[in-house]
């Protein structure tokens, strides 16, 4: 089975959006630098995040996400971001009506069941979990092998905490630490 990794770009005072589920400047360093990310041309960044980013972005097999992020997103229009192969939606509701059943989107009621979903599906691969609520949820069962975070220089203040509601301690590996254009990429194993 792959790692399951908790992810997301993250202000310094801990937050992945404002009260507004607005990111702001968080993806900032996506359009900052001069080599694309993806296909679309429209994502640049600077080599060192590439190099990084890239490598990661290879290796997910199926993300994790809540019905929350899923409808802001319309569902990413039936097509999983950064290439993912599948995502799998924590929710306790059916999919929108009028959705694609044949989409590579996996609609499953509670973390521990979608972590399991998107494990069979990702096989070998990396599992993604987006960070906020579901995420928070997924590191208190036990479920996260490893934090990852693009810390960008903004402060929030308040807004969407990136461990959602997470109450208990939590330790975590030393970092590994890359430096990019506007980002510091954080690596952390989560200590068993």
């Amino acid at each position: 089975m792959g790692t399951v990794v908790m992810y997301s770009s993250v202000s310094v005072d801990g937050f992945i959006a404002d009260a507004n589920d607005d990111p702001g400047p968080l993806f900032e360093w996506l359009v900052s630098g001069d080599v694309p990310l993806d296909d679309s041309g429209a994502v640049k960044v600077s080599r060192t995040s590439y190099d990084y980013t890239r490598a990661y972005w290879d290796q997910v097999g199926a993300t994790v996400a809540g019905r929350h992020v899923f409808d802001l997103t319309d569902g990413w229009d039936g097509k999983p971001p950064g290439g993912i192969d599948h995502v799998v939606v924590v929710t306790h509701r059916p999919p929108p009506e009028g959705w694609d059943p044949a989409a590579p989107f996996h609609f499953v009621d509670g973390v521990e069941a979608a972590v399991a979903r998107a494990r069979e599906l990702a096989g070998d691969r990396l599992v993604e979990v987006a960070a906020g609520d579901v995420g928070g949820q997924a590191l208190a069962a036990g479920l996260v092998d490893e934090v990852r975070m693009d810390v960008v220089p903004v402060v929030f203040g308040s807004g969407k905490r990136y461990f959602g509601s997470v109450d208990a301690q939590h330790l975590l590996e030393d970092p590994e630490v890359i430096r990019g254009d506007r980002v510091l990429h954080l690596r952390y194993r989560v200590r068993r």
